[in-house]
């Protein structure tokens, strides 16, 4: 089982990819091409943050493998926004 510790510092690690992520996202669909090394470090943190998830599930509870589902969702949904970003 995971600690409550790790999963703490795992949530907070994730909103905070979460955050720079959509700000990224923000900067990037106004600012045309000029943010595209931004954008693609954030993605990758998105991508590796995705995977620290997927790893913590495998020693996870079931409770708790519901909340990191909920936060894979999450993840997914902003690479998917700005996978879809017209660059």
């Amino acid at each position: 089982m995971a600690t409550h510790e790790s999963m703490n510092n795992l949530f907070e690690k994730c909103n905070a990819v979460l955050r720079n992520a959509e700000t990224q996202y923000i900067v990037s669909s106004k600012q045309d091409h000029y943010n595209d090394e931004n954008l693609d470090i954030a993605m990758r943190e998105l991508e590796d943050a995705y995977n620290d998830v997927a790893k913590m599930a495998l020693s996870a509870n079931e409770v708790q493998r519901e909340e990191l589902h909920r936060m894979r969702l999450q993840i997914q949904q902003l690479q998917n926004q700005m996978t879809l970003l017209d660059r």
